[in-house]
C-alpha cells in the first residue's frame, strides 16, 4: 500500500456502480458515473432524495466498496492507499457532526493527542470559523467543556465548530454534507461565511438540496436514480431546463420550498 501526505486533490470516479444490497437485480444506488473533478474545484451534487449523491460521495473515503469501476486520488486507485493516509485527506462538515463531552480544544483538535493539540492554531481555527464571540462568552475558552455531543452549543455553533474542526484538519478536500440546512437565516450567514474561507483552495464536494448554497460552485451536478443526469453552471443549468430548472422554480420561484 502506498503512502499519501498530502493529496493534490484530484479525483476521478470511473465507470462507479453501487447497490447497498448486492442481490442480483436489485436497484442500483449508482450507475456508470464518470467524473473527474480537478484540483481546488467546488463541485455540488443537489438533486432528489435518493439520488445517489451521499452514496457516490462516502465511497471516497471507502465507507464502502463499489461493485464495478473505481476512483483515483491524484491517479492513485484509493484500495491502493493505506486507509488512515486517505482518510487524512477529506475533511467532513455535515448536519450531524459528533462531538464528545470534551474541551472545545480537543473536539477542534480531533484526533491529535492532547500533548499535539496546537491551542494557537486551535485558536485561530475558532476564530476562522466565526467563533470568536463564542470564546469570549466561555469561562474557560478553549477549555470549556461542550457537553454531551455539544449539548452547551446552539446548532449555529456546532455546525461552525464543526468547520473550525475542518480548518484545523486542514485536508485537501472537503466534503460538506447539507453543513447549511438546520439553520436561522443569521446562524447560515455565519457558516455560509466560515465554509467560503474553508473551501478556497481545496477540492470542494458539496452535497446539497437547499440551490441557494450551491450557486457559486464551479460546477452543479444533478442526479437522479444513481446517474448524473446534467451537469453545468446554474445559470446554464437554468437555460437546459429539465429537473434543475424545476427544483429551481420550487425552490426560488415560490420562496424556497425544500425537496
Amino acid at each position: 500500500l502506498k503512502h499519501l501526505v498530502k493529496a493534490k486533490g484530484e479525483i476521478r470516479f470511473e465507470n462507479l456502480s453501487f447497490s447497498y444490497d448486492q442481490k442480483e437485480g436489485r436497484k442500483d444506488a449508482l450507475r456508470n458515473v464518470n467524473l473527474d473533478i480537478k484540483p481546488g474545484e467546488v463541485v455540488a451534487f443537489v438533486g432528489p432524495s435518493g439520488g445517489g449523491k451521499s452514496t457516490l460521495v462516502n465511497l471516497l473515503p471507502r465507507f464502502f466498496k463499489p461493485k464495478v469501476g473505481r476512483i483515483l486520488l491524484d491517479q492513485i486507485p484509493i484500495e491502493e492507499i493505506m486507509l488512515a493516509d486517505l482518510r487524512k485527506q477529506i475533511a467532513f462538515v455535515s448536519q450531524d457532526v459528533i462531538f464528545f463531552n470534551d474541551t472545545i480544544a480537543s473536539n477542534v483538535a480531533y484526533g491529535s493527542s492532547i500533548e499535539g493539540i496546537d491551542r494557537g492554531r486551535v485558536i485561530e481555527s475558532l476564530e476562522a470559523a466565526n467563533l470568536t464571540g463564542l470564546l469570549t462568552e466561555l469561562p474557560n475558552g478553549i477549555d470549556t467543556l461542550v457537553g454531551d455531543n455539544g449539548n452547551r452549543l446552539s446548532g449555529g455553533q456546532r455546525q461552525r465548530l464543526a468547520i473550525a474542526r475542518a480548518i484545523y484538519k486542514d485536508a485537501p478536500i472537503l466534503i460538506l454534507d447539507e453543513a447549511t440546512s438546520a439553520l436561522d437565516s443569521e446562524s447560515e450567514k455565519l457558516v455560509q461565511e466560515a465554509l467560503n474561507k474553508l473551501m478556497k483552495g481545496r477540492t470542494t464536494l458539496i452535497i446539497a438540496h437547499r440551490l441557494a448554497t450551491v450557486l457559486k460552485a464551479d460546477r452543479i451536478l444533478v442526479m437522479e436514480g444513481g446517474q448524473v443526469v446534467a451537469s453545468g453552471t446554474h445559470e446554464s443549468l437554468l437555460a437546459q431546463g429539465g429537473l434543475y430548472a424545476e427544483l429551481a422554480e420550487l425552490q426560488f420561484g415560490q420562496g424556497s420550498a425544500e425537496l
